[in-house]
């Protein structure tokens, strides 16, 4: 599992953790019951704080992604295939949001809008 932080990208770095330890558990890049690194030996990975790892970690189990055992570490949670399935929605919405805010700076019309996304979704 390979994280990288950006001390430029405005996220703050538990966030950016957060974010791709999900994208990680997600598309499949970390199975079930797998280990995730300790809290002190991926802060030392990343040169950051053993809080701000405890904060991603923290945040990662509160929204089910993870699973922590006292003495024993943190691992990847049973995929609650609805949850997962919320996550993705959420995250289109957040992208489409995106792409609809451009469309109408760019003056381009809903229609047009939609032909864009059946191209898109057809890889035409």
């Amino acid at each position: 599992m390979h994280i990288f932080i950006s001390n430029s990208s405005g996220v703050p770095i538990y966030e950016q953790i957060v974010n791709q330890i999900k994208n990680h558990i997600i598309s499949g890049g970390l199975s079930e019951g797998e280990a995730l690194p300790s809290m002190r030996l991926l802060a030392k990975e990343l040169r950051i704080s053993v809080i701000t790892t405890k904060r991603a970690y923290e945040e990662l189990e509160n929204e089910g992604f993870i699973v922590s055992l006292v003495g024993k570490g943190s691992f990847v949670a049973s995929k609650n295939m609805d949850f997962i399935r919320e996550e993705n929605l959420r995250r289109m919405e957040e992208h489409l949001q995106n792409a609809v805010d451009l469309s109408k700076a760019s003056q381009l019309g809903l229609e047009s809008l939609i032909d864009l996304i059946k191209i898109l979704y057809n890889g035409e």
